[in-house]
């Protein structure tokens, strides 16, 4: 899947972020609302990780998303 359709069904998806990254609070999603490099900010800022790591840990959830 890619991120366009991860995008459009964001409301549908974020419950399998919010499995993922368990540290993302229902505002954090709110205010990601299926972008992609919100997304990443987030989970840098909550999990105190680099840029890199964010982003492998977001593109493996996008191609194991079941959405």
């Amino acid at each position: 899947m890619n991120w366009d359709q991860i995008e459009g069904k964001w409301k549908q998806v974020r419950g399998q972020a919010k499995e993922k990254w368990g540290d993302l609070t229902s505002d954090d999603l709110d205010k990601v609302a299926g972008k992609r490099d919100q997304l990443v900010g987030q989970i840098q800022e909550r999990y105190g990780i680099a840029k890199d790591e964010a982003e492998k840990q977001v593109k493996e959830f996008e191609g194991s998303c079941n959405c």
